[in-house]
């Protein structure tokens, strides 16, 4: 086993556990100085959903991953050359914007958990 397909597992299992923490948030859970900024405890209803569709996007990253270092071969039909590459970038983004957040707690949770997933995206991406 290489380090690309560990480091694609890995990849998956902490896109998970961010898609189960938004799930948390969709639900009302006293998360909210974590995320989207930081400025509620628990989000308003427009944030819940959200957070909703945020926990299907990285299930979908995580699975694109996955196909693209073949630990999973039932989304074959997916450009995961492309797809990596955006999902990288978009991770870069994300880690910029949690290092700007106005919320502590954000900066101190959040930027090191998505630094460390883009440092792995990017890994799998350049390999």
């Amino acid at each position: 086993m290489d380090f690309v397909y560990l480091a694609s597992i890995t990849v998956a299992v902490f896109c998970m556990s961010v898609a189960v923490f938004q799930v948390l948030l969709s639900l009302g859970y006293p998360f909210g100085e974590f995320a989207m900024g930081g400025y509620f405890k628990v989000l308003p209803k427009k944030l819940r959903i959200a957070s909703a569709v945020n926990a299907f996007i990285l299930i979908f990253m995580g699975l694109v991953f996955l196909q693209h270092t073949n630990v999973i071969n039932s989304l074959d039909f997916l450009p995961t050359n492309i797809l990596v590459w955006i999902i990288t970038i978009f991770l870069g983004l994300n880690t910029i914007a949690n290092l700007m957040s106005q919320s502590k707690k954000e900066r101190l949770f959040m930027t090191p958990l998505s630094g460390f997933i883009l440092i792995l995206c990017l890994f799998i991406s350049l390999a």
